[in-house]
């Protein structure tokens, strides 16, 4: 079976900071599978990108997710950032 998903490595850090706003570079890391710098530039692009902010908060970070930005790519750009991760919460809650 190939190992692939259907959802890119950013979708798993911002779905990750939906939920969890307080996880560590570290924590995000080992759930989506890929390095701590790896994690690092993602984080890097989204804030960039003003799909996150950032706040210091003594040795830890907050991230806020601006959840009524729209997603980028032609197919998804009607929909917000809050509709994906709604459906994740949605489905966890579920589970």
């Amino acid at each position: 079976m190939s190992n692939w998903t259907f959802f890119t490595n950013y979708g798993h850090v911002l779905f990750l900071l939906g939920i969890n706003s307080n996880m560590t570079v570290r924590e995000m890391s080992v759930k989506v599978g890929i390095t701590e710098r790896a994690t690092q530039r993602i984080i890097a692009d989204l804030v960039r990108d003003n799909y996150i902010k950032v706040t210091k908060s003594g040795r830890n970070n907050n991230y806020e997710v601006i959840s009524d930005k729209h997603l980028k790519h032609e197919l998804e750009k009607e929909c917000q950032i809050s509709d994906f991760i709604k459906v994740i919460k949605d489905s966890k809650a579920t589970s």
